[in-house]
């Protein structure tokens, strides 16, 4: 009887414990009842795609977002450092800069085509728009504006654009500020010649510029001038404005050989003597110049000055006639009327030029000093020897040539 009952109570016991076990047991698997026959490793998977697609709709409902430097809407932008433009959440398709003056800013993008830069600065003073469009969105369209350079400086050319000039004629070049950065501005002038030929650059000082082959030009060459001044900082803060190309020609060849020993001039056109004249020269007070000279400037009647070269008030003639520079300083190969025609071939009575007989008025075309002038043209070369004087200084007017070729090269920047 004892035994029986605590059988009963046992089974009672162990019924309980046992609907118990199953209720914690299914209290803590519905979700393997819900995955059915799923495997825990599978129903992660499940869960890292639905989170790693819903990852991916946000970011493919995010537009490309493009911004520029200089910032969209700048008024007053640097112009010393390039133009770029980004894109996040996408990549370009197309970018477009273009300036106001119808330029357009070349450039290039990165690799992931996400950053477009471009290859010059942009220029000053001018307003900018950036087409920008991102692969499959609409274009994209930004300004900007860059500020003006506070002083600038421009570069005053000889011979004038679409002239014509003998074989002597430099390309020279005079600046309006100080140069400081040689070699940047050089840089941003190139000088080029059909047939090709060897263009060097020197320096005669921070304001002056030239040009020049190794010898004179050939007959016939055209000469392109390029400057590409426009923005480059000559000194702190100055910055050039130009940007343009001119040409010109070389006419024929014209030598003229002054010997003041026999006081004559001998004229070669392309080689062959053109003309003999009789001349006078510097006396021995006011000796002239040797050395190679360049026609700079011809008037067919000027004023000269003694005092205007300081010799004080020793001369003052109003209608020089057929007067053509040679020199800065003031040396020139003129007409004289006033002089007796005897001394032109045995005398130098000058104050220091080349002198020719001529008429008063200019007109008449029988004399040397009319045929001389008529004869001639800018950039023709005047050759003076037993004067004795010196050689010219080469800067004193366009007598660069009187330097050897080393010499000359040794006066360029770059």
């Amino acid at each position: 009887m004892g035994v029986s009952h605590i059988s009963n109570r046992s089974e009672k016991q162990s019924e309980r414990w046992s609907r118990r076990g199953v209720l914690t047991v299914l209290g803590v698997v519905p979700a393997a009842v819900l995955t059915g026959c799923s495997s825990s490793a599978g129903a992660a998977e499940s869960s890292s795609s639905a989170g790693s697609s819903a990852t991916a709709s946000v970011k493919a409902a995010k537009a490309p977002t493009v911004t520029v430097t200089p910032a969209d809407g700048t008024k007053k932008a640097d112009f010393t450092a390039p133009v770029t433009v980004s894109v996040t959440d996408g990549t370009f398709a197309a970018v477009k800069v273009t300036g106001n003056d119808g330029s357009t800013l070349a450039g290039t993008f990165n690799d992931a085509k996400t950053k477009w830069t471009s290859t010059k600065n942009p220029y000053s003073g001018t307003k900018y728009t950036v087409a920008a469009r991102a692969d499959g969105a609409a274009a994209k369209t930004l300004t900007f504006t860059t500020k003006s350079p506070g002083e600038t400086f421009v570069g005053y050319f000889t011979p004038e654009a679409n002239s014509t000039s003998g074989v002597g004629m430099p390309v020279s070049i005079n600046f309006t500020h100080a140069v400081k950065d040689r070699s940047t501005v050089q840089k941003a002038i190139t000088v080029t010649a059909e047939p090709a030929v060897e263009i060097v650059g020197h320096w005669f000082s921070d304001t002056r510029l030239d040009f020049r082959p190794e010898t004179y030009w050939a007959a016939g060459t055209k000469i392109t001038l390029s400057l590409r001044l426009k923005d480059v900082e000559g000194q702190d803060g100055v910055y050039g404005v130009q940007s343009k190309d001119v040409t010109f020609d070389i006419g024929r060849e014209q030598i003229s050989t002054v010997d003041l020993s026999s006081k004559e001039m001998v004229v070669k056109r392309d080689g062959t003597t053109l003309a003999t004249y009789p001349v006078s020269g510097g006396n021995a007070q006011h000796t002239t110049w040797s050395g190679i000279m360049v026609i700079s400037e011809r008037f067919k009647q000027t004023r000269m000055e003694s005092s205007t070269v300081g010799l004080g008030d020793e001369y003052d003639i109003d209608d020089v006639p057929h007067a053509q520079r040679l020199t800065t300083s003031g040396t020139f190969v003129h007409g004289n009327y006033w002089a007796s025609t005897s001394v032109f071939g045995n005398e130098n009575t000058s104050h220091g030029c080349v002198g020719l007989h001529d008429a008063k008025g200019a007109n008449d075309t029988s004399v040397a000093g009319y045929k001389f002038y008529d004869s001639s043209m800018l950039g023709d070369v005047v050759i003076v020897k037993n004067s004795g004087e010196k050689t010219v200084a080469a800067d004193n007017g366009l007598n660069g040539w009187n330097l050897s070729w080393a010499e000359w090269k040794a006066g360029s920047a770059v």
